[in-house]
C-alpha cells in the first residue's frame, strides 16, 4: 500500500523497523505476563502506598522516566505504568513493555462523552474505535474503525460485574486534535456510533495486535460534548472514581 497520495495511509507491515524496542530494552525474567495502564498519578500513588512492590524497569522518555511496578495484588501480581495521553506514547509503551516480556495489558482513563446520558463516572467498555489519530494506521492497514480483542471485553465485563459496577459498551473516537472536536465533527462521530471521545484507544489496539500482545481498555465519562457548550463537569477531581476504575483494571487484568 505504498506511495499512497496521503502518507498516513502508506501502511507497511515490514517488522525490521530502524528503531525497534528491542534495541532499548532486553527481556526481564521472573516478571509477571500482565500489566495494567494507568492514566490517573493520584490513583498510582494511593495503591502503591497500599500494595507491596517492587520497580522492575524504567521506560524514558526526554526528560520523563515511566517506572514499572510490580505489586502483590488480589492474591497475584501484576505490573503497574503511569501512562500519558496521546496515541504516540500509547503505541511506545505497548512496544517497550512487549520488549520486557509483559503480555496481557488492560489500560484504564477517563473520556469525553457524546451522549447526555452517560454520567460523570459511569464505566465505558469500548470494544471499537474510529481511527481518527495518526499512529494506528502505522501498525494496521487502514480502516474507519479497529476492534478491541473480544476475549478481553469479555474479561473486562466479568471484573465488573463481579463488582456490581454498572457499564455500558460502544464505540468511541479516537483523536488526537482535542481541540478540533467542532459541533460539525462531534456531529458526524455521533452519527457512526461513537459515545464517547479520547485520543488512545485506536492505538493501543493497533500496537498491541501488531505486537501479539492483548489489550482491553475501561474508561469513565467525564467532561461532556454533549450539549451546546462544552461542560467540563469537574471530572478531573473525581478522585474516588480514578481509584475504583484502577482496581477494576487490576482485577480484569488477573484474569486475563
Amino acid at each position: 500500500m505504498l506511495q499512497n497520495e496521503y502518507p498516513i495511509l502508506e501502511f507497511d507491515g515490514d517488522r525490521n523497523a530502524f528503531i525497534r524496542a528491542s534495541n532499548l530494552h532486553r527481556p526481564i525474567g521472573g516478571i509477571s505476563e500482565r500489566c495494567v495502564l494507568c492514566f490517573f498519578s493520584a490513583a498510582i500513588e494511593k495503591l502503591l502506598a497500599e500494595c507491596p512492590h517492587k520497580t522492575v524497569a524504567h521506560m524514558r522518555g526526554e526528560g520523563v522516566a515511566f517506572p514499572v511496578h510490580e505489586l502483590e495484588y488480589g492474591g497475584g501480581r501484576v505490573a503497574l505504568v503511569q501512562s500519558i495521553a496521546g496515541a504516540p506514547w500509547a503505541a511506545g509503551h505497548i512496544e517497550e513493555l512487549a520488549a520486557f516480556g509483559y503480555r496481557k495489558f488492560i489500560a484504564c482513563g477517563g473520556c469525553g462523552v457524546l451522549e447526555k446520558d452517560i454520567a460523570v463516572g459511569h464505566l465505558v467498555i469500548p470494544v471499537a474505535a474510529v481511527r481518527d489519530e495518526g499512529t494506528s494506521y502505522h501498525y494496521a492497514a487502514p480502516s474507519r474503525e479497529i476492534e478491541m480483542d473480544g476475549r478481553a471485553a469479555r474479561v473486562i465485563e466479568g471484573a465488573l460485574l463481579g463488582r456490581k459496577v454498572p457499564y455500558i459498551k460502544g464505540k468511541t473516537w479516537t483523536t488526537d486534535a482535542f481541540f478540533r472536536e467542532t459541533p460539525a465533527r462531534v456531529r458526524r462521530r455521533r452519527q457512526e456510533g461513537c459515545v464517547v471521545v479520547e485520543m488512545e484507544t485506536s492505538a493501543f489496539i493497533a500496537a498491541a495486535r501488531f505486537n501479539g500482545v492483548e489489550f482491553g481498555q475501561i474508561l469513565y465519562g467525564g467532561d461532556s460534548l454533549a450539549g451546546d457548550e462544552w461542560d467540563d463537569r469537574g471530572w478531573n477531581g473525581r478522585g474516588e472514581i480514578r481509584e475504583l476504575v484502577l482496581r477494576l483494571a487490576l482485577d480484569a487484568c488477573l484474569g486475563l
